[in-house]
């Protein structure tokens, strides 16, 4: 069997370090935004190239605090619209919801699947406060066209990075720096990985990092002292010691990912399949291994009979999710056919490369 994903496998190289440092976190006595969490937030913020890093319980809640933070700092407020991508994972969209915002939903561009200034222009009205940007797959998406819009309309733009962990522009700036703010999620099949729930903001704002330092930890700054409603949601010290860790390896990982990302790309050869667009620079890390296929389940139940896992990002948009219905307006042809004909191929770091030639052998038969 060729797993979809071996997690086993993607953590078994850092028994060692996580056996020592948790045991220096059971002497400690310091289970709760102790030395392990700062750690992090000193660390992720460095690597991101931020001055700013706030750890939280989740990549939901780390844009849900970027929301809530804007509205009490009077950059936005309740009813606000703020434009995402329809072909999104569902967190994106529930995290404005549940800031008391509005999403507007817009058509990705149908190479990279990451939505960009022409089409965001066209949903602008004057309610429009914001615009949430996803580095769809680890693809980053073309910032610099969205930030002169942003500028011209005095629009915020906040990324959802939860799947581009270490991914760069052209000049070397990478997510979670390329905007207002950004949201990291960590959960465990991330590319930077917990071993658990995990999640954080990143930003250059000082006033916005304030806000959600004490939104996370019940509107408290200092024990006992409440400035704001805020709500339980901080990095687990356990989860950021693990992410300790493994940050050091992100960068190799990353480049493991891309190489397997290159012999798909250059060995794959079916007029069937639609493989995904690369740029071949470090702007994608690839996340997922998205590809299209009309006939998704065929396709899915042969690599299956040859015992070959595959995975679907995502089966439902957001527009038909029954919960969503009410929130999303408007019809959106091509995301629907995107939900209707992605596949996600194995990828992961630690990926023996004989099963990779495995793969492309099915698939070219196909």
């Amino acid at each position: 069997m060729i797993p979809f994903l071996d997690l086993k496998q993607v953590n078994a190289r850092f028994h060692k370090p996580f056996e020592d440092a948790y045991r220096e976190f059971l002497n400690s006595g310091n289970y709760i935004l102790a030395d392990q969490v700062a750690r992090f937030e000193t660390n992720f913020a460095s690597y991101c190239g931020t001055k700013y890093c706030i750890g939280v319980a989740n990549g939901l809640d780390a844009l849900t605090l970027i929301f809530k933070s804007y509205i009490y700092l009077g950059k936005l407020k309740k009813g606000d619209e703020i434009i995402v991508p329809a072909n999104t994972y569902v967190a994106s969209i529930l995290a404005i919801i549940n800031s008391g915002l509005t999403p507007i939903l817009v058509e990705p561009d149908c190479k990279t699947y990451t939505i960009t200034a022409s089409t965001i222009k066209k949903a602008i009205g004057k309610n429009t406060k914001g615009i949430l940007v996803v580095h769809l797959y680890g693809q980053l998406v073309d910032m610099t066209s969205i930030l002169n819009l942003s500028k011209s309309k005095n629009l915020i733009v906040i990324e959802d990075a939860a799947q581009a962990h270490g991914a760069k522009n052209a000049k070397a700036i990478k997510a979670g720096n390329l905007a207002n703010a950004a949201a990291f999620s960590f959960y465990p099949t991330k590319n930077l990985g917990a071993l658990g729930d995990a999640g954080a903001i990143t930003t250059n704002d000082k006033a916005l990092s304030s806000i959600v330092f004490k939104y996370r930890n019940y509107g408290s700054a200092s024990k006992y002292n409440i400035d704001l409603i805020g709500v339980n949601s901080r990095l687990d010290e356990i989860q950021a010691m693990f992410l300790n860790i493994k940050l050091k390896m992100l960068d190799n990982d990353n480049l493991s990912r891309r190489n397997i990302a290159k012999m798909y790309l250059s060995h794959i050869k079916n007029d069937k399949i639609i493989l995904p667009y690369f740029s071949h620079t470090a702007d994608h890390v690839f996340h997922q291994f998205v590809i299209r296929v009309a006939d998704r389940k065929g396709f899915i139940d042969y690599l299956k009979q040859n015992n070959v896992e595959t995975g679907i990002h995502y089966p439902i948009p957001p527009h038909q999710q029954n919960g969503l219905l009410g929130y999303t307006k408007g019809n959106f042809v091509l995301t629907e056919h995107i939900h209707k004909t992605v596949v996600s191929l194995p990828i992961y770091p630690t990926m023996a490369l004989h099963k990779v030639h495995k793969v492309i052998m099915y698939i070219n038969a196909y």
